[in-house]
């Protein structure tokens, strides 16, 4: 498990991969598509939610129908991998990957982007190698991260008490509480920082502050 059994699970969207404005995007052009008011960065952070079913409900007033959503979610697809590739990563996170792994630390990536994506991404990114582990979504379902912690963990062998989260998201610090792993939460993605502070775990600004506390945290 490496030095002192110490581990992190890294998400992708919005914490190692900057694209925030990416998504903002893609959500708009999906929006238009379905006859929806665009939405700014800061009503998108306040509303977002995991499952995203939920997140149109805050938007809409109600679920959508599952017709619905098989629509909204392919068009939304369909716009963010047109600009996902133009992605960079957030700043400082190749640097403090390498660093981890050359200290003998281990850590691992999960995310709920479709794995058939996202592995290339990752790659392309040349962090690949920086991972012990690299698990996106492979069924169709709409849940949280939760259940994949479950199973991502189980593949690793890794204690869940040795473990500490690393997202952007609420649904991160739901999945590490889970499992019994702790969390610490990234304010450049989707969720405000009140709205992630409402989790009750570790906000911080940056990754490198995040590692910083990760370190404090197991």
């Amino acid at each position: 498990m490496g030095k002192h059994g110490k581990h992190l699970v890294w998400d992708w969207n919005g914490t190692l991969l900057d694209d925030t404005g990416a998504v903002i995007g893609a959500t708009n052009a999906a929006f238009a598509e379905l006859g929806l008011a665009a939405i700014t960065l800061e009503r998108y952070r306040e509303l977002y939610t995991v499952p995203v079913p939920k997140f149109y409900e805050r938007l809409m007033g109600r679920l959508p129908t599952d017709e619905e959503w098989i629509v909204m979610d392919g068009a939304f697809h369909r716009h963010y991998w047109q600009r996902a590739e133009s992605c960079g990563l957030t700043v400082g996170a190749a640097e403090l990957l390498a660093t981890r792994q050359a200290s003998g630390f281990t850590q691992s990536l999960l995310s709920l982007a479709p794995h058939a994506e996202l592995i290339p991404l990752v790659r392309r990114h040349g962090i690949a190698e920086r991972f012990v582990r690299m698990d996106g979504r492979v069924d169709a379902s709409t849940d949280g991260k939760s259940g994949h912690m479950v199973r991502h963990l189980a593949a690793l062998a890794v204690p869940a008490e040795r473990v500490v989260v690393i997202g952007d998201a609420a649904d991160d610090a739901v999945a590490a509480e889970h499992v019994g792993a702790r969390a610490v939460l990234y304010t450049g993605g989707s969720h405000s920082r009140a709205s992630l502070e409402r989790v009750g775990v570790p906000v911080v600004d940056s990754l490198a502050e995040a590692v910083a506390v990760a370190e404090e945290l197991v």
